[in-house]
């Protein structure tokens, strides 16, 4: 299958392809006649805007001519357009869902490039992404031939040709890859995931006699979990309230301004840490910008606390 056409109400398929470029043919062909005749009829026109008005066509006439010539050479661009595509792709045996494929296949080579010529699949998989050649271009002429369904010319162009016979299951190939190989290759990003065998034993049941407050409970200690794992795969970890960061006399950061694992208290900031436990600040970037929270302090008391500063 190519795509669907709106125009004709039906699908561009093996069989129908023949079809659908004899429609673009004669419809490019037809409005070319057409903005033929209109070019004559609007050079007639200009070259008599000099005579007297009731000599030429009339208002409606000339609204009419105008119209047809903007709708037509609208039409005609964009139709010819895809005349000059289906015949570009059955030249080179590619549909459109098939030239999607290459593209797809050339961003994955590109992507595997970088890393090392293998992607990540689903659950941890690795895939090794490699040149695959379009298996289906045979020559120009055999992609038109096959096309098209005959190697006669005149063919063609017969408006009232019957529908090819072959069923469109099987085509030649170029022979440029192995027997083994499948067109479009293997995708990463659209692999289903495995199987899996999910132990529901320690998963949460909801029970009916649970009251609100052992609901709340027990969702509080999922939150707690999924953070803490969240943590574990992502290296952040919370930093505390600014209020407990920072001593009220001195104002100097404390020795310890992030959470443990196990605190229950999940306000305050988030902080970069890696896996070895180091901050930004261990390579040398100043972390401790400055400040304040809006909720608990009022303006006025940072206003004053600045002033005291900058006299002292």
């Amino acid at each position: 299958m190519d795509h669907h056409c709106p125009w004709t109400s039906n699908c561009v398929s093996h069989q129908t392809w023949p079809h659908f470029i004899r429609f673009l043919f004669y419809a490019t062909t037809s409005m070319i006649y057409l903005q033929y005749f209109l070019y004559i009829r609007a050079s007639k026109v200009w070259e008599d805007r000099d005579m007297p008005s009731y000599l030429g066509p009339s208002a409606w006439q000339l609204a009419h001519l105008f119209a047809l010539i903007v709708f037509n050479s609208l039409t005609l661009f964009l139709v010819g357009i895809m005349f000059l595509r289906s015949v570009y792709s059955m030249a080179m045996n590619i549909t459109t869902i098939e030239s999607w494929e290459i593209e797809r296949h050339e961003q994955l080579l590109r992507r595997a490039k970088v890393l090392g010529g293998y992607l990540d699949g689903p659950d941890g998989m690795r895939v090794r992404i490699s040149r695959h050649e379009f298996p289906y271009d045979i020559g120009i002429w055999g992609n038109i031939r096959d096309g098209m369904g005959t190697s006669n010319i005149l063919a063609w162009f017969w408006p009232l040709a019957a529908s090819m016979k072959t069923a469109g299951l099987a085509f030649e190939t170029n022979g440029f890859e192995e027997p083994g190989q499948v067109w479009p290759p293997p995708d990463p990003d659209r692999m289903p995931r495995l199987s899996r065998n999910l132990d529901t034993n320690d998963a949460f049941v909801y029970h009916e006699h649970m009251n609100t407050a052992a609901e709340v409970e027990a969702f509080k200690q999922r939150q707690a979990a999924d953070l803490a794992r969240r943590q574990r795969a992502n290296g952040v970890q919370r930093r505390k309230a600014f209020h407990q960061r920072f001593d009220s006399d001195s104002a100097q950061p404390v020795e310890n301004e992030y959470l443990d694992d196990a605190a229950t208290d999940l306000s305050g900031e988030e902080g970069w840490q890696d896996s070895g436990g180091n901050r930004l600040r261990d390579y040398g970037v100043e972390e401790d910008v400055e400040f304040y929270d809006e909720d608990d302090i009022p303006i006025a008391e940072l206003l004053r606390r600045r002033r005291e500063q900058q006299h002292n």
